[in-house]
């Protein structure tokens, strides 16, 4: 058999000891390369399968009901949940995105479960083993959508001189990680008077000042919705899913207003039209939360002209 000779000194290797040697590492190289595609694969199916499994949690939150409900997300990995919000026509779209931690590293997989009639108010990403949902209609002033709010069992919010509504709602939803009073330093402190807290809230003001910047809310009779949305969404969520929800209502409005003209063709005399026709310009040209109170104004006259009318629209 043919030897090798490499330089004086140095290890003498035959021939076919190198050919094994470098088919080895060919073969190991494989293995590791298609082990790792394999393990990707993995990722990405159960990314897929949990991403479901929470949107297939989420429909029953999403009812005629007027109160809010609640419910909990238990997985066996510790899991984070990004929530990727655009706002692009017709409706925009809400995204969700799985990582779990594996061997203490997170996987990072491209593949999202996609909706265009959910609106969930969280974190950019929210991590834990446990999770909590609750969600409340949105009416403005007809039902816009229900809005989901998602938040993991391991932060706790305590809410301080929080008005009676809130209190009787918090204490009603009974979830685990929304505390009345008695706050410690570990709780993400809600306060609705004072400054010295993580979220301050100004209720009668319609904001709430967090990260040192405001958030604008407004609700049309004693929904709340929209304020608890910017209590618990990071601000880029927050005013992605608001964007979305006046693109919504811009339609509506719409419908509405086709419904008020063919109820005046069987002798339903409505009022309503005039502003329903504000109100879908002013969704159509909604920009950020800043400007949600002039909205909110017209949606109110919209919902007192609906209820003095002979033909209720909705």
């Amino acid at each position: 058999m043919k030897k090798i000779f490499l330089k004086k000194g140095a290890l003498e290797i035959s021939f076919g000891w190198l050919f094994a040697i470098i088919i080895g590492g060919v073969v190991i190289f494989s293995a590791i390369f298609l082990s790792s595609k394999i393990t990707d694969s993995s990722d990405e199916i159960v990314s897929a399968e949990i991403g479901k499994e929470i949107n297939i949690l989420l429909n029953p939150l999403e009812t005629s009901f007027e109160t809010a409900q609640t419910t909990s997300i238990v997985l066996t990995t510790e899991t984070r949940i990004n929530n990727l919000c655009s706002d692009g026509t017709p409706f925009g779209k809400q995204s969700l995105r799985i990582d779990q931690k594996r061997l203490n590293e997170w996987t990072n997989t491209d593949i999202k479960t996609n909706s265009y009639s959910k609106y969930i108010f969280s974190k950019d990403q929210t991590e834990g083993k446990k999770f909590y949902i609750f969600s409340k209609p949105f009416n403005f002033p007809f039902k816009v959508a229900d809005l989901i709010y998602l938040t993991s069992a391991e932060e706790f919010y305590c809410f301080k001189n929080a008005p009676d509504s809130v209190k009787k709602e918090i204490s009603e939803l009974d979830q685990e990680n929304l505390i009345l009073e008695n706050c410690t330093d570990e709780h993400i402190k809600i306060c609705f008077s004072g400054n010295n807290c993580d979220v301050n809230v100004k209720y009668r003001e319609g904001y709430l000042e967090k990260d040192n910047e405001k958030i604008y809310f407004e609700n049309v009779g004693e929904s709340d919705a929209l304020m608890y949305g910017a209590i618990f969404a990071d601000k880029d969520i927050y005013e992605c899913q608001v964007k979305r929800l006046m693109m919504r209502l811009e339609e509506l409005c719409y419908i509405y207003y086709n419904k008020e003209i063919a109820n005046n063709k069987v002798g339903c005399e409505g009022s309503v039209s005039t502003e329903l026709i504000q109100l879908k310009v002013l969704a159509g040209n909604f920009e950020n939360s800043s400007g949600i109170k002039s909205i909110g104004l017209v949606a109110e006259d919209v919902e007192k002209k609906n209820r003095i009318g002979r033909c209720s629209l909705w």
